[in-house]
């Protein structure tokens, strides 16, 4: 990003692109932008849910198949040709892993994990990150996962995930003399409608993800969003290669189950 308004997380009316924009991290993050000064267009497989989020934020949307390299391709191309250079993407868009056993994930099922999370990032970077670099300016942030640095039961999806943090460095090294800084952020357990009904069901958490986190709670979308509007700012225009955890603490208590869990909270002297 040029760093003219090194100070300012102002978008200055410059053009962000939010794959997979049109719910959960993406939408919220597409919804922050707007209010920032961005212009934003919404690519997302679901058309109809992306053209709701644009309204919201006074944006555009269009159809894409991250699953498809040519549909990722052909949307970068006509959102350029639409609406002029592209300062930022933020790269949100995966499938929400089934936790099975190794031995009984189809490896159909694998694949489709696999290049919704790390295929997909590494195709947008390129087509996005290519023209960026023709102009001279840009930041892409990749959303990787707090599992890609501490590995669960979802095989495909960690492993993944560990690939979108290696890519990442791999392109803000790539990138970076031609003015494109690539970050990553990796959030933990978000308060997403599909996370809270999950907790509540009580079926795929044996202990509440409330409770192996350091803050004692879920993460909200907006503070996602919040870490993604600032890496794609000029207030973090030295910034590069880096993983920003969002996971209210999750990563650091890891160890603490064996003692227990995390220590309540204190004694308050109001």
């Amino acid at each position: 990003m040029t760093t003219s308004n090194s100070g300012s997380d102002n978008g200055h009316g410059r053009l962000a692109v939010v794959l997979g924009g049109a719910n959960g991290i993406g939408a919220a993050t597409a919804l922050l932008l707007h209010e920032r000064g961005w212009k934003v267009v919404i690519a997302d497989i679901d058309l109809a849910a992306a053209e709701a989020t644009a309204r919201r934020c006074d944006g555009a949307a269009i159809h894409v198949d991250v699953l498809d390299a040519q549909s990722i391709a052909n949307a970068a191309q006509r959102i350029e040709e639409r609406h002029g250079a592209i300062h930022a993407l933020v790269n949100a868009a995966a499938i929400f892993a089934p936790r099975m056993l190794p031995e009984q994930l189809p490896i159909e099922t694998w694949d489709r994990i696999v290049d919704s999370s790390y295929r997909n990032a590494y195709v947008a970077c390129v087509e996005f990150g290519k023209r960026m670099a023709a102009h001279g300016a840009g930041a892409i942030v990749n959303i990787s996962s707090m599992v890609g640095q501490r590995p669960n039961h979802g095989h495909a999806y960690y492993s993944a995930k560990a690939a979108v943090n290696a890519l990442t460095e791999g392109m803000a090294g790539e990138w970076g003399r031609s003015g494109v800084r690539v970050n990553a952020v990796s959030p933990g357990f978000v308060a997403v409608p599909r996370m809270v009904e999950q907790i509540k069901d009580g079926k795929r958490y044996a202990i509440s993800p409330v409770e192996m986190s350091a803050l004692g709670r879920l993460v909200e979308p907006s503070e996602v969003a919040e870490s993604i509007v600032f890496l794609v700012s000029d207030r973090a225009s030295a910034i590069s290669g880096a993983n920003l955890a969002v996971d209210a603490g999750v990563l650091a208590t890891n160890g603490w189950i064996v003692h227990g869990g995390v220590p309540p909270a204190r004694p308050r002297r109001d």
